[in-house]
């Protein structure tokens, strides 16, 4: 009886570990209704008219509102108004940022160097690249990660499960090119803005020359490393 007991269990932990990876992706950003463009001044006006390109006045015209509001749209901000606000300067400061990373988004010295072929995961800067030693093998390309009440979760990982065409059981949408490091949460194409907010359900969204890239670049059994806080988190 101990027997039948036992192996009824380690069934059941297997099933557990087969289905765990069908329980997380992303939902698509809703599609926004055209918002009326505000003439007021956001408290960000002049970082964004800079980010922009447009005169740094602090003024906001007719011109300044539009080029805005493309913004807004193009990266699922809502509402998209032309509100210079600080969810669109979030977004906007996080790209410099990005920029400012290079070709040496390991400088911090954070991703280990140890481990040879390994995935990095920065969430403080929204940034994936794969190394092997010291050596860059990949981007840095920015990914969109968990939101609030989502956080990917930081630590040493290991991709255990591929699925070229994997679709979510919980929110039934695909997410093709998934690559599982941590139960549900998983690297896999997103059909969005990488800079969309608030961010995934806890996989780590990537585009989809990206993700395939990914996918040709990442084995079963290959490290991934997370580390960071994401803005807002």
């Amino acid at each position: 009886m101990g027997d039948i007991r036992r192996r009824r269990t380690v069934a059941l932990g297997i099933t557990g570990a087969l289905v765990a990876p069908l329980a997380l992706t992303l939902t698509a950003a809703p599609a926004q209704a055209a918002a009326a463009c505000t003439t007021q001044a956001g408290p960000y006006q002049k970082q964004v008219e800079k980010f922009l390109g447009r005169p740094v006045d602090g003024k906001q015209s007719t011109t300044d509102c539009k080029a805005v509001r493309a913004f807004q749209t193009k990266h699922g901000i809502s509402p998209n108004a032309g509100y210079a606000g600080p969810v669109t300067w979030g977004v906007m400061d996080l790209m410099n940022k990005q920029k400012a990373v290079g070709k040496n988004p390991g400088k911090d010295g954070k991703c280990p160097v140890n481990k040879g072929r390994i995935a990095c995961l920065n969430l403080t800067l929204q940034l994936t690249w794969i190394q092997d030693g010291k050596k860059l093998v990949y981007g840095p390309v920015p990914t969109r990660t968990g939101r609030d009440g989502y956080e990917t979760r930081t630590g040493l990982k290991k991709i255990y499960w591929r699925n070229i065409d994997h679709v979510s059981s919980i929110y039934n949408v695909p997410m093709p090119y998934a690559q599982f490091f941590d139960g549900g949460q998983a690297f896999h194409q997103a059909d969005l803005s990488m800079w969309n907010p608030p961010g995934s359900h806890g996989c780590a969204n990537l585009t989809k020359t990206d993700a395939k890239k990914y996918w040709s670049l990442l084995r079963n059994g290959d490290d991934v490393y997370v580390y960071g806080r994401k803005p807002g988190t």
